[in-house]
């Protein structure tokens, strides 16, 4: 029996995400940028479409390789696909590892002695990438099932990205909307995550200003009667 406790992962899987967290984060900007280049690119486009095909492939590869290896190291079995439900889901749908951003900066931040950006700092660049990143993921994605449907209103990827700010930003203009099934099932996912992501920031920067204010009413000295 190990003397760790339940929640606590094994050293050699802690070992093995802080060495490699930061590489797969690279190779899932490799992965987004080979998706944007078979999406966008006409497919007679040779040989960029090939080599962007072979991109996705191995990447996606890698990340499988990855999770079978942090399957092995922690001891889980089975049930490390519903303890880990998020990395579960980030490998069957790879344009979602931006959402992984929180432990990608926790292994940067273990190779160092202290933080470089205070706390609110640290939520608002977190939040403001991870939305910069899921926002063009989801505007690919969108636009791959969109722009050849019936009735669809999307027909280029400058509406696609159009519609990403509009739902990212819950103003909903409603002149660009998805019609697919798949199509509406990737806004309600960017939906759910842009008012987390959103909000985050807002909370974060809202929180700031009360601390900035605070302190400088600390320092103004007492009126006097």
């Amino acid at each position: 029996m190990s003397d760790l406790p339940a929640s606590e992962p094994p050293a050699r899987l802690t070992r093995w995400e802080q060495r490699t967290e930061v590489p797969l984060f690279a190779a899932g900007l490799l992965f987004l940028a080979g998706y944007a280049v078979r999406v966008l690119t006409p497919h007679e486009a040779e040989p960029w479409n090939g080599i962007a095909l072979i991109l996705v492939w191995s990447t996606w590869l890698l990340f499988l390789a990855d999770y079978v290896t942090r399957l092995g190291l922690s001891g889980l079995g089975a049930r490390f696909v519903r303890t880990h439900w998020l990395d579960t889901l980030v490998l069957l749908l790879p344009l979602l590892r931006p959402l992984r951003m929180v432990q990608v900066y926790t292994a940067v931040q273990r190779r160092r002695d202290r933080p470089r950006l205070n706390l609110y700092a640290r939520v608002m660049a977190y939040a403001s990438t991870t939305v910069g990143l899921l926002g063009f993921a989801a505007s690919l994605a969108v636009y791959h099932l969109e722009h050849a449907a019936p009735g669809a209103s999307i027909h280029t990827f400058g509406d696609a990205v159009w519609w990403a700010c509009a739902t990212l930003t819950t103003v909903g203009y409603g002149d660009a909307s998805p019609v697919t099934f798949w199509g509406r099932t990737v806004a309600a996912g960017l939906m759910a995550c842009g008012l987390a992501l959103l909000g985050a920031v807002t909370g974060s920067f809202s929180s700031w200003l009360i601390q900035v204010f605070t302190r400088e009413d600390e320092k103004r000295p007492p009126e006097r009667g």
